[in-house]
């Protein structure tokens, strides 16, 4: 006992207990910003509109949606912008956290939700259901069920390759090349819808490709396979930095690399096809924000995981505000809005990249 509590009171072990201490606090303080800057998005996406609404106007019209249902144009008003607010929070949150995943699985800071080509069978799925009149929920199940399927195409075609134990085997190359080649023949099926659809059908067909968050639905789905992969992906984290940073070593540090690796990839589609099934084909979202995390906090994805669904969120939902306010009562295709904020953004990180 003596020696325990000379060892738990040297000052070796306090100072080895002191990084510790203040790395807690500073991702303390980030997760507490980012909540807030969450928070703040969604106020403001409630604010802001056609028809403005004030901070004493916004906190009533709250207090009668927890009463019951809306009767003053606030309220309905309020119900409104903050379902489309949640719905456009949790499509960035996944968008983004899909991105990190799909990174670490390619071990590419540079790849994105849409490299593999599981978007463009969502696309197929969709565009030949509004071609063919569909109803707006059979889209969205075509979406999801093109997605999948070009999910299962590529896990079954790249299976051997996920296995491998280590990065040497060119698995991430030889994934990457068949989800192009897949990604190639999708473009070519929407090419062929585009060219064939009537005029009365096109511009949504042209709408939801660009990425659209004002004919999307509230629904439980996405919140649930959003949290469900979120929590696998917190519970591997450790697992993912091995991976992503010492996949040639990662068995002899208790790592199932190619079981992770399947993991990986089919959360990443999952998370894929449950966004664009829900607001199309957003583009930037589950690049730049993984990158600018990862560029501002380091590679630790104990705190890049959580930092990036926060704000992916919460920077779709800000660009969906400007989308439905900047020509109103005209609205914009929130993909519009965040291909021109991440042009800019993501030429300046790879700028900034070079410079280090």
């Amino acid at each position: 006992m003596r020696n325990k509590f000379f060892l738990f009171s040297s000052p070796l072990a306090q100072d080895s207990v002191a990084p510790a201490n203040r790395a807690k606090r500073h991702a303390s303080l980030i997760f507490g910003f980012l909540l807030l800057f969450t928070f703040t998005s969604i106020v403001f996406a409630g604010l802001t509109g056609s028809v403005a609404l004030s901070l004493s106007e916004l906190g009533d019209a709250a207090l009668e949606l927890t009463r019951g249902p809306a009767t003053s144009l606030a309220a309905s008003l309020l119900e409104l912008r903050l379902s489309r607010a949640f719905t456009g929070f949790i499509t960035g949150a996944t968008l983004a956290l899909s991105g990190v995943m799909m990174q670490a699985l390619l071990r590419n800071p540079l790849a994105d939700p849409y490299v593999l080509g599981i978007s463009g069978g969502a696309s197929v799925g969709a565009l030949a259901t509004i071609l063919l009149y569909g109803a707006f929920w059979m889209v969205d199940l075509a979406a999801f069920g093109g997605a999948l399927a070009v999910a299962l195409l590529l896990f079954g075609l790249a299976y051997r390759d996920l296995r491998g134990s280590g990065s040497s085997d060119g698995s991430a190359p030889v994934l990457l090349l068949t989800g192009v080649i897949v990604a190639s023949g999708c473009g070519a099926l929407i090419t062929l819808m585009l060219s064939v659809a009537p005029d009365s059908r096109l511009r949504g067909m042209v709408f939801w490709m660009i990425g659209d968050l004002s004919g999307a639905q509230s629904r439980y789905l996405p919140w649930l396979v959003g949290a469900g992969v979120f929590v696998f992906a917190m519970r591997n984290a450790r697992a993912i930095n091995i991976a992503a940073m010492h996949a040639d070593v990662a068995s002899t540090l208790g790592v199932n690399i190619g079981r992770l690796r399947q993991l990986l990839f089919l959360c990443s589609a999952l998370l894929t096809a449950s966004a664009v099934s829900t607001a199309g084909s957003i583009g930037f979202v589950g690049l730049i924000m993984p990158h600018a995390c990862r560029f501002a906090l380091g590679p630790d994805h104990r705190l890049l995981i959580p930092a990036a669904t926060l704000t992916g969120g919460s920077f779709l939902v800000l660009a969906d505000t400007i989308a439905r306010t900047v020509v109103a009562p005209q609205q914009l295709p929130v993909g519009v809005i965040t291909a021109v904020i991440g042009v800019p953004v993501f030429l300046l990180q790879l700028h900034q990249l070079r410079r280090r």
